[in-house]
This record gives C-alpha cells, sequence and structure tokens, in this order.
C-alpha cells in the first residue's frame, strides 16, 4: 500500500486529468477545481478535483474517488491492472521496448505459418502491402518467452505485462496479432483467436488511442468501426479515413481523440446485432457526439453484418459508398 500512495504522489489527479484535456475553473476553494465530468455526458460543471486531498467527486453522477479509481472507471482495467498502467506512466521503456521485440518475433511468424495467412485470407484480408503496414503477425505459442529471456526481460516483467501466464505459455497462442500503438509506440496488442479459443484477447492494459489515429485525423470526415478487421477491408477498400476503437466503449482518450477539435463527421459502423447491442451502442455515441456539437450519422448495413461480413459477402466499394450516402443525423 505503501508504493500505491507513492505513486499517486508521483503523479497528482489533478496533472492527470489536465494531460487529458480536462478544462477546470477554481471553484470554492484555492485547492478545489470544477469542469465538466470525463465519466458522463455533462453539460453543467459537476465534476470536482481536491488538489490537497487527491480526490474527485461528480455530484452528476455520484462517482468519486483518487486516481487509481479515475483510470479503473476510465480504461475499465482492475485496481491491479489500474496501478501497473500508471506505473508505466513514470517507467514506460521496459514494456514499450517489449511490446515492439513481441510484435516483430510475430511478424516474422506470420508468413511462417499458413494457417495465419489463411485465417487472412478468409478474412477477405489479402493484400500484401497492407498486412505489412497494419504490422500484422502471427503467435504460434511456445517460444515467446524464450525469445524475450534471451534479450534480458524478466519473467516477472512478461507476467505482468499479460505476454505469457502462470505456467510460462504465450498469452496469445494461435491468434493473429494487431499492434496497437499510440505516438509511435506500441501499447498494447490485440490477438484474435484462428482456433476454438474466446476470439478476442487484449493485454491488461489500456487499448491507448483510436487506431491509427495519427493517420486518420487529417480527415474531416472519420469513419469509426468496432474492429480491427473491420478497419483492415475498409482501408483495403480505400477508405482510409478508418478508424476504430476495439469495441464499441470509447475510453476517456479516445473520446477525446474524436471530439477534438469540433468541426468533423463521424460515421459510425457498428455490427447490426441480432440482440441490438451494436445499434444501441452507435445511438447512444451519436446521441453524445451531437450534445459536443459534432455531427455524427449512423449507417446502416444489411441485417446481422459489420463492414467485415458485408465485403466477404460481396459487397464492393461502390456498395459501401452508397451506405454512407444513405446516413442521415439523428
Amino acid at each position: 500500500m505503501q508504493d500505491v500512495e507513492r505513486l499517486k504522489q508521483r503523479i497528482p489527479l489533478l496533472d492527470y486529468l489536465r494531460q487529458r484535456h480536462w478544462a477546470a475553473r477554481p471553484a470554492a476553494g484555492q485547492q478545489e477545481f470544477v469542469g465538466l465530468c470525463p465519466l458522463h455526458q455533462d453539460t453543467h460543471p459537476s465534476f470536482y478535483v481536491n488538489a490537497r486531498k487527491n480526490l474527485f467527486y461528480c455530484h452528476g453522477c455520484g462517482r468519486g474517488g483518487d486516481l487509481i479509481r479515475f483510470v479503473e472507471l476510465t480504461e475499465r482495467l482492475s485496481f491491479r491492472h489500474s496501478v501497473t498502467f500508471l506505473q508505466r506512466q513514470l517507467d514506460p521503456p521496459d514494456t514499450s521496448c517489449a511490446l515492439e521485440q513481441t510484435a516483430a518475433l510475430y511478424r516474422l511468424h506470420l508468413h511462417r505459418h499458413p494457417e495465419a495467412v489463411q485465417y487472412l485470407a478468409q478474412r477477405g484480408l489479402c493484400d500484401p502491402a497492407l498486412i505489412e503496414e497494419l504490422g500484422i503477425g502471427y503467435a504460434p505459442g511456445g517460444n515467446l518467452r524464450s525469445h524475450l529471456a534471451a534479450r534480458g526481460y524478466s519473467l516477472d516483467l512478461l507476467l505482468d505485462m499479460g505476454l505469457i501466464n502462470q505456467q510460462g505459455r504465450d498469452a496469445f497462442c494461435r491468434r493473429v496479432i494487431f499492434p496497437c500503438r499510440h505516438q509511435n509506440q506500441i501499447v498494447n496488442l490485440y490477438g484474435r483467436s484462428i482456433g476454438a479459443a474466446f476470439p478476442h484477447r487484449l493485454l491488461p492494459r489500456s487499448k491507448g488511442g483510436l487506431f491509427a489515429w495519427e493517420l486518420v485525423s487529417q480527415f474531416a470526415t472519420v469513419i469509426l468501426v468496432e474492429g480491427l478487421f473491420d478497419l483492415a477491408v475498409l482501408w483495403q477498400a480505400g477508405f482510409r479515413n478508418t478508424t476504430c476503437a476495439i469495441g464499441t466503449h470509447l475510453t476517456s482518450s479516445q473520446w477525446t481523440q474524436l471530439s477534438h477539435p469540433p468541426g468533423r463527421s463521424i460515421y459510425i459502423v457498428f455490427d447490426q446485432d441480432a440482440n441490438q447491442a451494436g445499434q444501441q451502442a452507435a445511438r447512444h455515441l451519436a446521441q453524445r457526439l451531437q450534445s459536443a456539437e459534432i455531427m455524427a450519422r449512423i449507417v446502416q448495413l444489411p441485417a446481422g453484418h459489420d463492414p467485415n461480413s458485408y465485403f466477404l459477402a460481396g459487397a464492393t466499394t461502390a456498395d459501401f459508398t452508397h451506405c454512407l450516402q444513405q446516413a442521415r443525423p439523428l
């Protein structure tokens, strides 16, 4: 617990929030500040931070706590993983380099394993230049621990990062790997199972910003999708203004990227789920964007489809363009 207290002292809550573009003004006391709540759709400043106590409380949504609690809520991490996430803010080089080494190894493995290349083809991804640009790799399992240990990375670090499990096996065994970058550094790895294992896997750390945002942010019109295979087939079809949040939930940093500066048009192309989950998430996000004075349109694909399956079913660039043209603001 002493380490946790020292961590909170080294990263003041107010500084952390300001680094993430939280705008605040002084409140009643010199050490108290108020601004819009980053945890819910807030139109009247209700989020208070006591800089002396290093605590926050929102009178709108009723949530409060310290820096670690804020990270738990915004990054959707456990207490332990939130502490690790913050520790990496102070000393990121080892983990960053380990992720680069891991991604490089997985890229080498991709074309050595026909089942991985075949899986990409089955998902409609067949452009070698795009596969290389996205940095896609493959984790066959079995050799990551020895590969990284030979380069000086400790077992404790690899366990803490979630790259290997308690049995020493690769966490991403038999998965196609997408590296997730932020400011040209890998911050996480997304793995998609090619077998019977649970389809999706991320390391127990923040998923970072919107995928490839450094490239996509130059566009005045942005297409937002759920999954990385959705993004890949749209890039392949020429829609290079596509980004991905890896799911329908945007972290605070992803929301900041999407909503600043104002003036963009956002096309939301989430999955057309039978249980309406994707559609409900799209409507919620569109309403939130509209409240932030950003033009948001929800794109309707045929029932049961996401962009990836839509193209696999035979859709063309012209078909998807037509879907974009039919989209209307809320």
